[in-house]
């Protein structure tokens, strides 16, 4: 059986780290906080000091970090992972960073003997804690063959998006225009509903039952009405982020994103006042604004 680590493990890389270890796989870890680390130890998982150390005793090591800076010093720093990997390991990189970032990395690796799989997730910190993430990988055939059993254990769905550095980012880009989108709608609905007086659970009933319900506005607006804002494993600098890469992606391009980049100034909105909130804390700038909230 493979060998795996993660590097990364906060709300999605902790839940990557639980599922490997419940599925057999030896597991080292790496975070920089020791509660972390902690939470990692008494899983199960083998701690590591360094990514040398991970990357040694590791086949395949997920990367679930913040941005391209860290996936960059991580996999390719002096005393990253492609230095210290044995030839045929396999970097998983789970982290959504920029496609650019992404084929630069796979640029980097091409002549070092060990392999890139580019494969963001989606599915948020549920679907990381109960091994029901979505897949968008890319690599080669021959590579995602030989380490199927390494993905499915942590996903659920794995789509085959591509075979280049960066197939996987761009639909990850895609897809997260489309869920900002979304939740920056539904924000705005429990606003005008708030205002007008309906009550929380009808706006859910409702909406849940209706073809516009869908598991994003449907987690969205029962975390509005129920007033959790913080803690719920979605913390609005991801989402932030990921709608910058994509917007960055669709200038690259020259696609006009008009409905993105509402999402965007909605969360910048969310991200500046309440900054250690969750996405739907974006809800709260338009109370604010209105004089009303919605409940329950």
């Amino acid at each position: 059986m493979k060998r795996t680590g993660v590097i990364g493990l906060g709300d999605m890389g902790s839940g990557l780290a639980k599922n490997l270890i419940q599925n057999g796989f030896e597991t080292t870890g790496l975070d920089l906080s020791k509660d972390r680390m902690d939470a990692f130890v008494a899983m199960g998982g083998k701690p590591a000091t360094n990514i040398a150390e991970v990357a040694k005793a590791s086949d395949a090591v997920y990367v679930m970090v913040m941005n391209g800076d860290q996936a960059k010093a991580v996999i390719l720093g002096p005393d990253g992972l492609v230095e210290n990997m044995t030839e045929g390991g396999v970097v998983v990189l789970t982290a959504t960073i920029k496609p650019s970032e992404a084929r630069q990395i796979g640029e980097a690796m091409a002549e070092t003997g060990i392999h890139l799989i580019d494969a963001p997730v989606s599915g948020g910190f549920p679907g990381a804690q109960g091994g029901t993430l979505t897949m968008m990988a890319a690599g080669s055939s021959a590579i995602l063959d030989e380490y199927a059993l390494v993905m499915e254990a942590v996903s659920k769905t794995i789509h085959r998006v591509g075979s280049n550095a960066g197939d996987g980012q761009t639909v990850k880009s895609c897809l997260q225009s489309l869920i900002g989108s979304i939740f920056s709608a539904t924000f705005e609905a429990s606003a005008l509903a708030a205002k007008a007086g309906v009550s929380g659970d009808v706006l859910f009933k409702v909406f849940s039952t209706s073809g516009a319900g869908c598991g994003v506005s449907n987690t969205a607006l029962e975390n509005i009405i129920d007033r959790q804002f913080e803690g719920t494993g979605s913390h609005i600098a991801t989402m932030h982020k990921d709608l910058t890469i994509c917007l960055d992606l669709a200038k690259e391009l020259g696609v006009p994103m008009h409905t993105a980049s509402t999402a965007m100034q909605i969360f910048h909105a969310g991200k500046t006042k309440y900054p250690n909130g969750d996405n739907w804390v974006c809800t709260r700038v338009i109370e604010d604004i209105i004089g009303a909230e919605l409940h329950r």
